[in-house]
């Protein structure tokens, strides 16, 4: 009864154990070789992904460790230092103009995404921007051609931390962290003068009395350059490309790239001649030496611009639009130039008035030239007639 009642045991070949007859067969030598195949795959599986994610690991910190000395590296060649110093020497500068990171600036233009381009052209490209402070901002990457380069840009950046004017378009910063260095300036809606006068789709053709509103404007900042602000800066480069305009058409004068900081009671500088065809004085052409004469100049040639809606490059008869203007105000012949609008709406002794204004100021000789305070006194007079 009691051998009926044992469990019939066999030993199988197969395996270490006793196995049951009446049991499955749970711990066959070929389960075992099985298990242990798949523990190794499962280990050396885990051991790759634990030296591929240590590869990775050591990619990122080396990749950051990178971009952080080229950084530096930039920082440095850019006059980092020098910039610093040349801010934080005037206490209002420092409060108004800040060195902004790359990390900033690529958060606030999506990594310079191209639907981010407001412009481009020979001087870069410029970008729209949104500061972490919720400041919308124009970010200016210029195109850098020489080394030499940079000591315009130095300049850009210490002539207008130290400007604070209604008419002058605001800096808020830049950045030196990169090969290129940028500029961060407000943002101005509307273009600039040269698109609402000349550009192919003309948005909007200037009413006379916005011209004359411009003009004075655009006069007035150049004055304060001239005489008000903290040191004496001569722009160098005034073209109605770089006077911008915001949504109420009030004139923003930039583009600070070429101006010059003009040492106390100076009264010129000598330098290599620098400006745009069609706006640069022929004085300062033929002798290289700038004077606040030359802005004058250029802004008259503006003042054509505004009276005759047409580009200072266009060619009458062999000669040049400031020559053709000055000839025929000379011949009494001055409304067969005269922009259509400018005719249907300006009082024609205001017109007059700014037409010869325009002639005084486009002279060969920068001494029969009226200084940029004169002008923009007289315009400021023109917008209000004496009733």
């Amino acid at each position: 009864m009691i051998l009926e009642t044992m469990v019939d045991t066999t030993w199988d070949c197969n395996s270490y154990f006793y196995t049951s007859s009446h049991m499955p067969y749970h711990f066959s030598y070929k389960y075992m070789i099985d298990l242990a195949v798949v523990s190794a795959v499962v280990g050396g599986t885990l051991s790759l992904l634990l030296l591929l994610g240590s590869c990775i690991l050591l990619y990122l910190i080396m990749k950051k460790r990178k971009k952080r000395e080229l950084k530096e590296m930039f920082f440095h060649r850019n006059k980092g230092r020098l910039l610093e110093q040349l801010i934080s020497s005037d206490k209002d500068a420092a409060e108004r103009t800040k060195i902004f990171s790359l990390d900033e600036l690529e958060k606030a233009t999506n990594k310079f995404d191209v639907t981010r381009v407001l412009g481009r052209g020979g001087y870069g490209t410029v970008y729209k921007g949104l500061l972490s402070d919720q400041r919308i901002v124009a970010i200016k990457r210029s195109t850098l051609t020489d080394r030499t380069d940079i000591d315009q840009f130095i300049n850009e950046v210490a002539s207008l931390s130290c400007i604070n004017h209604r008419n002058v378009v605001k800096l808020y910063g830049c950045c030196l962290e990169t090969e290129v260095p940028l500029l961060v300036y407000e943002f101005i809606p509307n273009k600039t003068l040269f698109h609402h006068l000349h550009g192919p789709d003309r948005p909007t053709t200037l009413s006379w009395e916005d011209r004359l509103r411009i003009a004075s404007e655009t006069a007035g900042a150049l004055a304060y350059l001239h005489t008000a602000a903290s040191i004496t800066i001569y722009h160098r480069d005034v073209k109605s490309s770089n006077i911008l305009l915001d949504d109420n058409y009030t004139a923003k004068v930039s583009d600070f790239g070429t101006s010059r900081l003009i040492p106390t009671d100076a009264t010129h500088v000598s330098t290599a001649v620098q400006g745009t065809f069609g706006y640069l004085d022929p004085e300062y052409f033929y002798t290289g030496q700038l004077t606040e004469k030359s802005d004058v100049y250029s802004f008259g040639v503006i003042l054509v611009e505004l009276l005759t809606g047409q580009k200072p490059v266009s060619i009458h008869e062999g000669r040049s639009l400031s020559t053709h203007f000055i000839c025929l105000l000379q011949e009494d012949h001055l409304s067969r130039v005269l922009d259509d609008r400018v005719i249907q709406e300006g009082d024609r002794k205001r017109v007059q008035a700014v037409a010869e204004l325009a002639e005084v100021c486009l002279r060969m000789r920068g001494s029969e030239r009226p200084t940029m305070k004169d002008v923009a006194a007289e315009l400021d007079g023109l917008r209000r007639p004496k009733r």
